[in-house]
């Protein structure tokens, strides 16, 4: 069933430590840190979103939907991952760990139960472990009531999901050729794993 599309909305969102979040309470739990799609993992109420930057802005749009989207759009992007996501409270929303929400509705506007969640990124190559408060990554995230199902993958082309990828323990697809700046970045990520994980 196809349904006219709506207008994204759009705002710049606060990232920590290579995430923002989607959240459907005041509370977080401590969650360990899933790399094996390279941009997305959550459990029940709680999403996280991988981003190449470490510390600044980037830019995120969102888009509630009653139905899927009648088809793929990956051309302008990166990397485009379909993950079912879970809200008790039917009010999923983007958030950042430190700073206030920013003034985005939530994704889950059809109430509690199951979503699915398709993440558009691209740009996460562009300073990567880096900070930056101009926003260099852009986010589109689509979310519409669906059962549980395995992820989808749509595109995995950047640089930064194929090193999260690759971090052991998970299945490491072949990456693009690294450089020694890479090999120290990847370094830095595997620490930062280790240390979320604790």
């Amino acid at each position: 069933m196809t349904e006219p599309e709506p207008t994204p909305l759009s705002s710049t969102v606060r990232v920590d430590y290579h995430t923002f979040e989607l959240t459907d309470s005041d509370r977080r739990t401590r969650m360990g840190f899933d790399t094996s799609n390279g941009l997305v993992f959550s459990q029940p109420g709680q999403t996280v979103i991988c981003t190449g930057i470490n510390a600044g802005r980037v830019n995120v749009s969102v888009q509630a939907r009653r139905h899927p989207p009648s088809h793929v759009d990956a051309d302008d992007w990166d990397e485009v991952v379909d993950h079912t996501v879970t809200t008790a409270t039917g009010v999923l929303r983007v958030t950042s760990i430190f700073n206030d929400a920013p003034d985005l509705p939530p994704l889950t506007a059809h109430g509690p139960g199951t979503y699915r969640l398709r993440v558009h990124a691209r740009g996460r190559d562009n300073a990567p472990d880096g900070a930056s408060e101009d926003a260099v990554e852009d986010y589109l995230l689509i979310a519409w009531p669906a059962e549980a199902q395995p992820e989808e993958i749509h595109k995995q082309t950047d640089r930064y999901g194929a090193e999260l990828r690759a971090v052991p323990g998970k299945p490491a697809p072949t990456p693009p050729p690294a450089t020694a700046e890479d090999a120290e970045r990847q370094r830095i990520r595997e620490r930062l794993h280790r240390h979320r994980a604790k």
